[in-house]
């Protein structure tokens, strides 16, 4: 699987590992595990790492959206960890869609996204 899913802090931070190319069915697997976290906390810390990660399908892609609109202000921070330059762009173009803080970490800093995640 493309996708995988796990809680930390006590579910206030969800890591969220991708690799592949991401499908819509990949969005109804775990979008439904970050949106009960939501309900449960109110805003979560969300680490976005990829590895070997080739995008999104245009499913995908709308999936992606439509999360991001309905969840404009319910994500705090966002972490996006990866390995390509087209990747650090990203951190850059999705910021319209999001109320997060965000920042970009290369993997070999993968440690100070968790770190920067955890701070007050």
């Amino acid at each position: 699987m493309p996708v995988g899913v796990q809680e930390k802090a006590e579910g206030k931070t969800v890591e969220v590992f991708v690799s592949g190319k991401l499908t819509r069915d990949d969005y109804e697997r775990f979008v439904p595990t970050l949106e009960q976290l939501i309900r449960r906390h109110g805003k979560v810390r969300l680490l976005f790492q990829m590895h070997d990660f080739h995008g999104w399908g245009a499913a995908a892609l709308w999936e992606d959206l439509k999360f991001g609109i309905r969840h404009f202000s319910d994500v705090e921070r966002l972490a996006m960890v990866g390995e390509a330059k087209w990747q650090k762009g990203m951190s850059v173009f999705c910021r319209p869609f999001t109320g997060a803080e965000i920042r970009y970490f290369d993997h070999a800093k993968a440690d100070e996204a968790r770190d920067w995640l955890g701070q007050s």
